[in-house]
């Protein structure tokens, strides 16, 4: 039979070794080479040399992510920066490279490989993998804590500041961010919100690396750990939950809008779920993506509207409007029903 560049077979064989990009992406990350291309182009032979690697299995790899548009190969066999591999520099705005690191690391790809048998049970096979669930994992096996915790501040970076500037907030009053990681979100709103103070809420050994402490906003905020699942601070105008509730499954994000619903005394507070929201159809969107991965290393779903609506119903609240960013993610407002 013969095949064409665009023939199912060529085209099936491609999605079965789609993986092979990810390894790649993976390992420019690890060995830096982004980063020994920002002052300009480099050959393979430069690269292996400033990377401690082997110049030819290098070269082999930056083609295939150039292939992608990650690096760019010239006919002289020099390697350039594209705007994908220049946010793989660690010293980029917004980087990337903690992200693709975190994305790429065993907890990911491991289970990834036995989606079928998440399939067929209905649940992630992590624990049978790790020994362990996946949040528990990260606390059996502290670098993979950091790793999750580092990467997730570099994946929400490029997302916090158009979320913070999506939302009219109100001009006086406390916001909350719930399981606020680092706080580069909370740190934003308040950041463009003179008016507003902050608490960020999270585990102790996450809040232990927070980034609130910057000029203009002394004063302004405190940190407060504690578990979601029973009880956040009480009181506030505006509460965040941010790439959280994509993490469990139904029964488990009642339970944490339901304490959110119970900390809501104040008059008018709002409840911010800030996750991606799945549209219809068959066009490619991260969130379907993402809903893969919730679905192999957690037990968690990316979720439509109606699906948020009913999850908030659930909890005692009321799904008011639901707010696009510029970014993947979306700002789904409940109020107290």
């Amino acid at each position: 039979m013969t095949t064409t560049p665009h023939s199912p077979a060529v085209q099936l064989t491609e999605h079965a070794l789609a993986y092979l990009h990810s390894a790649a992406l993976r390992a420019a990350a690890l060995l830096g080479v982004a980063d020994h291309l920002a002052d300009g182009p480099r050959t393979a032979e430069e690269l292996a040399a400033a990377t401690g690697t082997d110049a030819t299995h290098l070269r082999r790899a930056l083609r295939l992510l150039a292939t992608r548009d990650v690096f760019r190969e010239d006919p002289e066999g020099t390697f350039h920066l594209t705007p994908a591999a220049d946010a793989l520099r660690s010293d980029a705005p917004s980087s990337m490279r903690d992200a693709v690191v975190m994305l790429t690391d065993e907890p990911f790809w491991r289970p990834a490989g036995r989606l079928a048998d998440t399939v067929r049970s209905g649940h992630t096979v992590f624990d049978e993998i790790f020994g362990a669930p996946y949040f528990g994992h990260l606390e059996r096996v502290p670098e993979a804590g950091t790793v999750f915790d580092t990467g997730m501040a570099g994946l929400s970076e490029s997302e916090n500041d158009p979320i913070a500037a999506a939302y009219d907030f109100p001009a006086t009053g406390t916001v909350v961010d719930v399981g606020g990681g680092r706080g580069g979100l909370l740190r934003q709103v308040l950041l463009r919100n003179p008016g507003l103070t902050g608490i960020l809420h999270d585990q102790e050994s996450v809040l232990r690396h927070h980034t609130l402490d910057v000029p203009g906003l002394t004063d302004r905020w405190q940190t407060h750990s504690g578990d979601f699942f029973t009880a956040v601070p009480p009181g506030a105008d505006v509460y965040l939950l941010k790439r959280i509730l994509h993490d469990w499954n139904d029964t488990d994000c009642a339970r944490i809008l339901r304490a959110c619903r119970t900390a809501m005394t104040r008059p008018g507070a709002r409840l911010l779920a800030i996750d991606a929201v799945l549209p219809p159809g068959n066009s490619p969107h991260p969130a379907k993506t993402m809903d893969a991965l919730m679905m192999t290393s957690l037990n968690g779903r990316e979720r439509t509207e109606p699906d948020f609506r009913n999850l908030f119903h659930t909890a005692g609240l009321k799904l008011t409007r639901t707010i696009p960013t510029d970014s993947t993610l979306s700002m789904v407002e409940g109020v107290v029903g």
